[in-house]
């Protein structure tokens, strides 16, 4: 027997590639699929399909990214942080955007100055661990002895980490030991595991995007919105602005907390013990440091005065970037860069950058527009409400196959902002409120980062996580259309009246 037959067969080119992709816990079919296709369809849009009638050919070239890039969201087959890297790169290349900085335009927007201090002030807290010691705190001091309980303490700390973490994901990663420490004191009965799944989905999920929503720095889409309203409409929001407009979504909470409640039968179950697990992970904490109180000390300075922005007229970004040059004064941290660098969110970061450099592309090329003349003829003619909950569904539609909120918003928002005029509604609602509903996409575990971390915890199955969400997806339409139209009427921005003068400053 030679030693070609004892030798074991080498495995293909194709195989190692699917093991490799397996190592980093992808689907390597979906992948590989996934990778293919994008490009194939770039090469398609590209260089196959004839440009339709009213498009221009850079509009043509800037729809072949935007496929590619959708593509590559939905089926992960690549980083999101490096098809952010990738995007300008295709956009000159393809002749949708030039030269390379407009193509990468949304790299040096002071949106993305912003994320970045706001990630880095996030990581700060994480290394120094005043995160855990925060949520840790609140819960204890709350005193939380019921599920109901377990539930509105962690919303309360979710509220104050949106003030200091800028992404849902890094939250609810946050909050994840916290809650696996409370949820293992529950007993294996019918009202236990009930329990458990309720305190999960609400905390982790629920109340993790909820109170993203209206803290300008809390949730990533944020920035998209802002950014846009800026460059196409020469809008401004302020931090303080964006409060007034968004805070009431904070009653959704109640809403789906009585959902939740009664779809798990929760009412009354106790937490057993939970309680203790709170305050010995809390006493077990060492006593706050000179560091620590320093970093809250600069925090709260930089929260403040993005509070008072309107009266010192300095910009969001500025006063975050003041904030990270007093931490970094020589002996005033006792860690590394290093553990700073490794707690921050790159890839979310590049990410955003790249979409919004593919957002400012859809709409200078007239693609966002050419799609909302498709769109139109759909909502044209019915009333303000009915064009809502149109769109409403049609996102959560969309939104089933695609992880990443910045994602779905950055293809979403230059078309929303374009069809408003169309079918006379107000540019500004009208993008924020069908934008909105995009955060509550509550069908699958796999269409929200922090939901993928909720079901990490082994607490709940899909099942369990559709029959709870459809539902709360309803509860989340109807508050749009129902309460924050309202609102947003109320504050002088009325979704059925384009010609409302602007009520906050303009650029």
């Amino acid at each position: 027997m030679t030693d070609a037959t004892l030798a074991p067969p080498r495995s293909s080119l194709v195989d190692g590639l699917r093991e490799n992709i397996r190592v980093t816990g992808r689907n390597p079919s979906t992948a590989l699929l996934g990778f293919a296709a994008a490009w194939i369809a770039f090469a398609l849009i590209l260089f196959v399909l004839p440009v339709p009638k009213g498009l221009s050919t850079a509009g043509m070239a800037v729809l072949a990214v935007v496929v590619w890039a959708a593509i590559m969201w939905v089926t992960e087959a690549i980083p999101v942080g490096v098809s952010g890297l990738l995007i300008p790169m295709l956009l000159v290349l393809s002749g949708g955007a030039k030269p390379f900085p407009a193509a990468a335009s949304g790299f040096s927007t002071p949106v993305v100055a912003l994320c970045l201090t706001a990630f880095l002030f996030a990581a700060v807290m994480q290394a120094a661990g005043l995160d855990r010691r925060i949520a840790l705190s609140l819960l204890t001091w709350m005193k939380a002895k019921t599920v109901n309980g377990v539930i509105w303490a962690m919303f309360v700390v979710n509220f104050v980490l949106s003030l200091i973490i800028p992404a849902a994901n890094a939250r609810a990663a946050t909050l994840l030991p916290v809650i696996n420490g409370i949820c293992n004191f529950f007993d294996d009965s019918d009202g236990g595991r009930a329990g458990k799944k309720a305190i999960v989905i609400q905390t982790l999920v629920y109340g993790s995007m909820i109170s993203g929503m209206c803290i300008l720095t809390a949730h990533l889409p944020n920035y998209v919105l802002i950014n846009l309203f800026a460059k196409d409409l020469k809008l401004s929001l302020s931090y303080v602005d964006w409060f007034k407009l968004q805070w009431p979504y904070l009653g959704m909470f109640v809403i789906t907390q009585w959902w939740v409640q009664y779809y798990f039968r929760t009412r009354g179950v106790g937490v057993r013990g939970g309680h203790a697990a709170v305050e010995r992970m809390h006493a077990e904490l060492p006593r706050t440091s000179q560091v620590e109180w320093t970093i809250l000390a600069v925090f709260a300075g930089v929260a403040l005065a993005w509070m008072l922005e309107p009266m010192h007229r300095i910009a969001a970004q500025n006063v975050a970037l003041i904030g990270l040059a007093v931490l970094f004064i020589p002996g005033v941290l006792s860690f590394k860069w290093q553990e700073i660098q490794n707690r921050t969110i790159w890839g979310t970061l590049l990410l955003l950058a790249g979409a919004l450099s593919l957002s400012a592309a859809m709409s200078s090329s007239g693609l966002a527009k050419f799609l909302a003349d498709i769109m139109a003829p759909i909502a044209i003619g019915q009333t303000w409400w009915m064009i809502l909950l149109i769109m409403m569904v049609g996102t959560h539609i969309i939104r089933i196959g695609m992880l990443s909120n910045i994602a779905a918003i950055t293809m979403l928002a230059p078309i929303l902002v374009a069809l408003a005029p169309k079918v006379g509604l107000h540019p500004v609602a009208f993008t924020m409120l069908v934008a909105d509903t995009d955060t509550f996409a509550y069908l699958l575990p796999t269409q929200i980062t922090a939901a993928v971390i909720a079901y990490s915890s082994g607490t709940f199955t899909m099942q369990d996580y559709f029959r709870v969400g459809w539902f709360a997806v309803i509860i989340a339409i109807t508050y749009g259309i129902v309460v924050m139209t309202a609102w947003y009427a109320y504050m002088g921005i009325p979704v059925w009246d384009p010609n409302v003068p602007w009520p906050f400053e303009r650029l």
